[in-house]
């Protein structure tokens, strides 16, 4: 789930290959807006490379649109696949 807070995006819940379809057609609506996309991961408790994938559609969405994509809080074993996947330097971490 997505729920804005100010200028900032939390996320909750589980971020996998069940999910990520789900989470890339909530994020349409609230990614039209302009300015950074600032996304606060505390809440999501749940993650594989899906994850990854949906994090690489977000920060090209945002390079397509002129927007900033910066991530905050990204859970331990979501940096870690970051690092497996040799992407860690693709997405603007916090």
């Amino acid at each position: 789930m997505i729920v804005r807070n100010g200028s900032r995006f939390d996320l909750s819940g589980p971020l996998t290959i069940a999910t990520v379809s789900a989470w890339l057609r909530e994020s349409e609506a609230l990614f039209a807006e302009d300015g950074v996309w600032e996304l606060d991961l505390t809440g999501v408790d749940e993650v594989d490379s899906a994850a990854v994938s949906l994090l690489l559609e977000w920060a090209r969405q945002a390079v397509q649109r002129g927007r900033q994509l910066q991530l905050r809080n990204l859970p331990e074993n979501l940096q870690c696949l970051l690092k497996v996947y040799d992407v860690q330097e693709l997405l603007p971490a916090a």
